[in-house]
């Protein structure tokens, strides 16, 4: 018994996590993007294109947003000494990630974040910071510039992004708090503005991009979780 149990509790998990990203499924892009204008106060709707960057990962090799193409890209500019609202926005991330990585969005999404200090934030560093907030490697990527850049290189890149950030003497950056989307075509197509944006509103918002060449099917499917509670022994 225990071990039917035990997948029952498993099944169970995986359908509740698939219930996330279903309301995206069964609309399109368009209804999504009205939707979150009308219950999400943290959400800009964007539609341009997203500015582009050649930088490299932790290994020194070279990424940029060319090469993405194809993908659905979650972007967010961080630098690892921010001592409050970086580690927060981290966590946000890994969060997110979490949730896309455990439904077939995993192999459509990529989660890229760029230093804003890459004078101190070194591969070991970019390393150490996400296995620290317990970022998958299997798609996410840190990204840091060629030493031989001016030094503020990736906060210029972020200001392409509209997000300013600002050094002090003791070496502290003022900024706010950005979470980009980028389509499969490399246009910036949303902003999630802050930590208090609902988790599920820019997982489902990522859903809908990666489902916009789908259209509807004119009549119901048995969904996920008929088909699920089928195979249960219950």
């Amino acid at each position: 018994m225990y071990p039917v149990r035990m997948l029952r509790l498993a099944l169970l998990a995986i359908a509740a996590v698939m219930a996330l990203t279903a309301p995206a499924a069964a609309h399109s892009l368009e209804e999504v993007d009205q939707d979150l204008r009308d219950k999400e106060q943290y959400f800009q709707p964007v539609d341009s294109e997203a500015p582009a960057f050649t930088l490299q990962d932790a290994d020194r090799r070279v990424v940029g947003l060319d090469v993405l193409r194809g993908k659905v890209v979650v972007l967010n500019f961080v630098y690892t000494n921010c001592p409050d609202v970086c580690p927060l926005h981290a966590e946000r991330i890994a969060e997110i990630q979490k949730t896309i990585n455990q439904t077939p969005m995993k192999e459509m999404v990529e989660f890229v974040t760029i230093t804003t200090d890459p004078k101190h934030d070194t591969g070991p560093v970019l390393r150490d910071y996400g296995q620290a907030h317990g970022l998958d490697p299997a798609n996410w990527v840190f990204l840091t510039t060629d030493p031989d850049n001016p030094e503020d290189t990736t906060r210029k890149i972020a200001e392409t992004y509209g997000l300013k950030f600002t050094e002090d003497n003791g070496g502290m950056q003022m900024h706010g708090i950005v979470t980009h989307v980028i389509d499969q075509d490399g246009r910036l197509r949303a902003r999630f503005h802050g930590l208090k944006f609902e988790t599920v509103n820019l997982v489902v918002f990522v859903n809908a991009l990666t489902n916009r060449t789908q259209k509807p099917h004119p009549h119901p499917e048995p969904g996920f979780w008929e088909k699920l509670t089928g195979l249960l022994p219950w």
